[in-house]
């Protein structure tokens, strides 16, 4: 029989869809399977991930992988959004939820956390972390410990939610560099440690030991020694590799999607609580380097205000996707955008909405109109978002990647913004597993990896 051809699997696991996409040696798809699965309600009865479902599929989707006559799998990794712990007990089974980083924080709580660290600039601007709430890791832990003190008394290790998949398969626990840099608050940039605060609260010690994003966490614990398993990575993160081992010359990186998240890997500089206070904060990359990063909930947004449009022009709410940038258009509306969007400049955070959420539509004549203000107004958003994070760096290069670089009235007005800089839209197979994979290419894949991974176009 003939043998089945050396791949790579990674599992990509996105808030809304869950992704395997298979790789052979030369970094092309030769399997894809896409699902998704209903939140569940947590014990606050807030929305969460449907972890059995999930772990489920993965499992179901791991074995018929290594059954497969068509394929030789000999490496897996994983990607899923950050922010995320799942825990376990001494058995290694699973206790509790994986909490949604959108769970209203309890404002006393925080208050009374920040209050005993001399306030909330102070706390950011030593994890290099906003303070965010659940979006910040280990302020998930501080609240279990605090808030439901029977469950985190049964908890023997907390896992960063790639680090769990990893551990279904490979069975050892371990922290990694990415989900510990995606503004976990739990790590001291300026040490390359743990933070200190989080062994004065007993959080310390059901934390694993921490390694990097391309090491792996071992092999098949089920017998499959031939199987290298990898740690697993933060998404945003995992999608830098890619670029990383292609380009030499400095550049940043605007990944698009839910968030909208700008990452310079030449910029090792800690942010400010200034600049921690309007979204700029650090993260990692997989061998441990600081990545000066901006982030704004600018997809999210975005998707929020299409709906108001097409609810007011009466079209579909699927109407942007063709519209295309209409100069005339562009210039009547400029004055008005930038008088209005400057005067928000000083008050916005990761979260804040671009200013289009205050205009008045009435003033709008169509939702083509409407469409290009909103676009408008999201650009100038991210213009000073990037502007953190380009600094004094003589950085030349702009790639956008993620579902608004097919958005060529965001990618042309981007251009706009940026006249001395060159910015692509970049186009790559599934990026995100694709610096999973990369991440791990020397544990499983003796080729060279291939040169025409990613398709620029310059706008």
């Amino acid at each position: 029989m003939k043998a089945g051809i050396p791949v790579v699997a990674v599992f990509d696991i996105g808030k809304t869809n869950k992704k395997l996409l298979v790789f052979d040696e030369r970094y092309k798809v030769v399997k894809e399977e896409v699902t998704g699965f209903d939140e569940i309600a947590d014990d606050d009865g807030f929305p969460s991930e449907n972890l059995d479902a999930l772990t489920s599929w993965m499992l179901r989707q791991y074995r018929q992988l290594k059954e497969s006559a068509d394929f030789q799998l000999k490496a897996v990794n994983f990607s899923t959004y950050g922010a995320s712990m799942v825990h376990t007990d001494a058995a290694g089974e699973r206790v509790g939820y994986l909490y949604n980083y959108l769970k209203p924080y309890p404002g006393p709580l925080m208050k009374e956390f920040l209050e005993r660290r001399s306030g909330a600039d102070a706390f950011a601007e030593s994890t290099s972390s906003p303070v965010m709430g659940h979006l910040n890791a280990g302020m998930q832990l501080y609240w279990l410990k605090k808030y439901k003190p029977t469950l985190f008394g049964r908890i023997v290790r907390s896992l960063h939610f790639p680090q769990y998949l990893s551990f279904l398969i490979a069975g050892h626990s371990f922290a990694e560099m990415t989900s510990l840099g995606c503004h976990s608050a739990m790590w001291d940039f300026a040490n390359s440690d743990y933070h200190p605060w989080v062994k004065e609260e007993g959080i310390r010690e059901k934390l694993a030991k921490v390694i990097q994003g391309d090491a792996i966490a071992g092999m098949d614990k089920n017998g499959d020694e031939h199987i290298v398993i990898g740690v697993g990575l933060h998404d945003s993160s995992a999608a830098t590799i890619p670029y990383l081992n292609y380009f030499k010359d400095p550049f940043i990186i605007v990944s698009t999607g839910t968030w909208i998240i700008g990452l310079n890997p030449f910029n090792t500089t800690l942010p400010t609580a200034g600049e921690l206070s309007k979204g700029c904060l650090s993260y990692l990359t997989c061998q441990g380097s600081p990545v000066k990063t901006s982030m704004l909930f600018a997809g999210h947004d975005h998707d929020q205000q299409v709906q108001r449009i097409a609810a007011c022009f009466n079209v579909s709410p699927d109407f942007y996707k063709a519209v295309s940038p209409d100069h005339e258009m562009l210039q009547r509306l400029s004055l008005a955008e930038n008088t209005i969007a400057q005067s928000s400049a000083t008050v916005e955070k990761a979260t804040t909405p671009c200013i289009f959420h205050q205009r008045d539509l009435g003033r709008l004549h169509s939702a083509s109109e409407a469409y290009h203000q909103l676009i408008a107004d999201m650009v100038q958003q991210q213009k000073r978002a990037l502007q953190m994070i380009l600094g004094n760096s003589d950085t030349k290069n702009i790639y956008v990647d993620g579902g608004f670089c097919r958005n060529g009235l965001f990618m042309q007005l981007l251009a706009n913004a940026f006249p001395g800089k060159k910015v692509f839209s970049a186009t790559m197979i599934q990026g995100t597993a694709l610096g999973a994979a990369l991440a791990i290419h020397k544990h499983w894949n003796n080729q060279d990896v291939p040169v025409d991974l990613i398709e620029l176009k310059r706008w």
